[in-house]
């Protein structure tokens, strides 16, 4: 398999340059994680960054190459399928208030 080495930016990666594996399409993964083993022996931590374009060339602004950009929320946008149904609200939408109009007097 082909590598890029690929430079990180922000977070405790910021600086580094390594060497990523690229997809079939020749780009490297949209998300990248590297997980850091906890001190105490508990779960590890989760480092996450997003792939973005490094630069643009001046004259024909021509994409330049891949980096990484650390994301301090952790976490994945969820995956959204052009043909799948939204997920059901779980709290009852509110019902509109009808105005009440009074009766019509009766002859």
């Amino acid at each position: 398999m082909r590598s890029e080495r690929t430079p990180f930016e922000g977070g405790p990666m910021d600086g580094r340059v390594l060497p990523v594996l690229l997809g079939p399409t020749g780009h490297p993964p949209k998300w990248y994680e590297i997980p850091v083993p906890a001190a105490d022996g508990g779960p590890p931590t989760v480092l996450l960054y997003e792939r973005v374009p490094a630069g643009h060339s001046k004259r024909l602004h021509l994409q330049k190459g891949w980096k990484y950009t650390y994301t301090p929320s952790g976490r994945k946008p969820a995956l959204r399928w052009p043909w799948t149904k939204t997920k059901p609200r779980t709290e009852p939408r509110p019902e509109p208030e009808a105005e009440q109009k009074p009766a019509p007097p009766t002859a």
